[in-house]
Formats: structure tokens, C-alpha cells, sequence
């Protein structure tokens, strides 16, 4: 029983563990088309659970050989918030953790629940999905167990985000034909100017899926995010089938293309040639431009 796994090195978490609530198979409540688990019935709660005990013992053995670990991430083959003592496990992870940060990665199922609110307040990083912010493309795309429904997801969004102060990251995960179309991305848009996420994650299937759906290429991404305002903080998540040579920009398309959305680096280092990233460069030095931090990822945006 692999309870633990890493560590990894994250550019973004520095040397990270994974802690995985439960290891013995995939329990979740949604059954998303993208997994790159098996297909499997959804499950409103888990039938196999393992206990804080030995979730503790395995983690205290893990940090005494690995004493450098910069992030403890919760997760699960299924979804983390189905596990029943997810806030008890939180508060002994506290206790130890020391300056290690933590994170979890949850779909977002049961965020309306004040338990599972107080659960997650004792994280310093919560990441929740929001692939959908209709009702038909939750049942088409992420495939919910009965009762779980978009409009107590959005809602248990904004109550949670009203008190939690530290760094919220939405993920969105893009499929083609599914949630890619200028209808859904509305919909998310004008949801996600309400909620006001530290930063958004816009990605696509990189693994294997579960059914046959597809992925977009970085371009179809990068068009998805100008349909998006250009306030929200949205970060390309990906970086696999870019197809396009980097083009060359004068400062006026650097100024207008970061107007419509802000870059990070991975996006300069995709989108721009070498002369252009020299431009870019300058622009920073003639304090045209800053980088701005959002959680481990830089975005380069207008000085006012």
C-alpha cells in the first residue's frame, strides 16, 4: 500500500511529496471522460479508508529520510475530500510539517460542505477543478454521482474563497468539443470574475484518457484564454503539441498581445523569436513592464 510517493521536483513547490488518501483503488465521485485512471463507478464516499494513523506512521518515515521537503501534496486515486478524517489527518500534519507547505488537488464535488470547507481551511494552497460552469457540460465532461449538481459547486466556491485568505488556484481542464467552445468559456468567465481565484490553470490531457476524447494544442489554448477577461490571472498549463514556429513581435505586439492576456515565460518562450525576447528584455529595463508573482508562476503585465 503506497500511501506516499515523491518526491518530485516541482519548479513551482520546489521538492514536493505526494500523499495519496487512497491507495488501494480509484473512489471518486466523478468519473471524467480526461482520467487517466480506469473507468469506475462513482462513489459517494469511500468503502476502503485508511487510516490517519497510517497515513502519519508512513509520512514520519518518509520525512526522516527526505528532510528537505519543501510541499506535502494531498491527493488520492479518486478524490481526497471523500476521505472521512481529511481535516483530524490535517491538523496532525500541522503539528509536523514545520515550514513545509501543503496542498491539496481536489474536483471540487463537495466544496458546498461546511466540512469539507473547514477541512480545506487548514491548507496553505487548495486547488479545486472547475471544468464546467454549466450544468450539461458537468454531466457530458466530469460525469457527477447523483445529487452533485454545477450550481452547488459555484456556490460552495464562493463561500469557501470569502474566508480563505491564502493562495486559491482553479484548474480547468480543456476538451475538445466539450468545454472548448465560446458558450462554456462565457459561462466559466463570467463565474470565475466573481470568484477571483489567485490564479487560473488552463490546461488539456497530456496522459492517456480514460475515453476516447482529445486534447487541444497549445495555439487552441492560447485562443481559448482571449476569450477570457483580461483581468483574470490565467496561466497555459501545458506546453506539449505546440506546432507553431515562435514569430517576432515589435513593441507595440508585445504591449498589445500582454494587454489581451499577460504571459508568463513558458509563453514567451513559446510565442516569441530571439529577437523579439531581446525586445521583451529591454521593455523590462525601460520599466514598460514588470513580472508579477502568482503562486510560483511570474506573469508579465503593463506598468500603469
Amino acid at each position: 500500500m503506497n500511501i506516499i510517493f515523491g518526491p518530485i521536483n516541482s519548479r513551482r513547490f520546489g521538492k514536493s511529496l505526494g500523499i495519496d488518501l487512497s491507495p488501494t483503488k480509484k473512489q471518486c465521485n466523478f468519473d471524467c471522460l480526461y482520467c487517466e485512471l480506469d473507468p469506475a463507478k462513482t462513489v459517494a464516499e469511500y468503502d476502503e479508508v485508511v487510516s490517519v494513523e497510517d497515513v502519519m506512521n508512513a509520512l514520519n518515515v518518509v520525512l526522516v529520510e527526505h528532510q528537505d521537503i519543501d510541499a506535502l501534496t494531498i491527493t488520492a486515486n479518486g478524490e481526497p475530500t471523500l476521505y472521512p478524517y481529511l481535516s483530524e489527518l490535517m491538523d496532525e500534519i500541522n503539528q509536523i510539517k514545520g515550514s513545509i507547505q501543503t496542498l491539496i488537488l481536489s474536483n471540487s464535488a463537495k466544496i458546498a460542505e461546511v466540512k469539507v470547507q473547514e477541512a480545506l481551511m487548514k491548507f496553505d494552497t487548495v486547488k479545486l477543478s472547475l471544468d464546467c460552469a454549466t450544468s450539461r457540460c458537468l454531466k457530458r465532461l466530469d460525469r457527477s454521482h447523483e445529487g452533485i449538481t454545477v450550481e452547488s459547486i459555484k456556490e460552495g466556491m464562493l463561500e469557501f474563497r470569502a474566508k480563505f485568505s491564502n493562495p486559491l488556484i482553479i484548474e480547468i481542464l480543456m476538451v475538445k468539443g466539450i468545454n472548448d467552445s465560446v458558450k462554456e468559456i462565457e459561462a466559466l468567465n463570467e463565474y470565475l470574475l466573481q470568484l477571483n481565484p489567485t490564479r487560473i490553470d488552463l490546461g488539456t490531457i497530456d496522459r492517456p484518457p480514460a475515453y476516447k476524447v482529445e486534447a487541444l494544442s497549445y495555439e487552441e489554448l492560447r485562443e481559448a484564454t482571449l476569450l477570457f477577461d483580461s483581468s483574470l490571472p490565467i496561466y497555459i498549463a501545458t506546453r506539449k503539441k505546440v506546432t507553431g514556429k515562435p514569430s517576432a513581435y515589435s513593441k507595440y505586439e508585445i504591449l498589445e498581445t500582454i494587454k489581451k492576456r499577460p504571459l508568463t515565460q513558458d509563453d514567451i518562450a513559446v510565442l516569441f523569436d530571439d529577437d523579439s525576447k531581446q525586445r521583451l528584455k529591454d521593455m523590462l529595463n525601460k520599466n514598460q513592464l514588470h513580472l508579477e508573482n502568482s503562486s510560483g508562476y511570474g506573469f508579465f503585465v503593463i506598468n500603469k
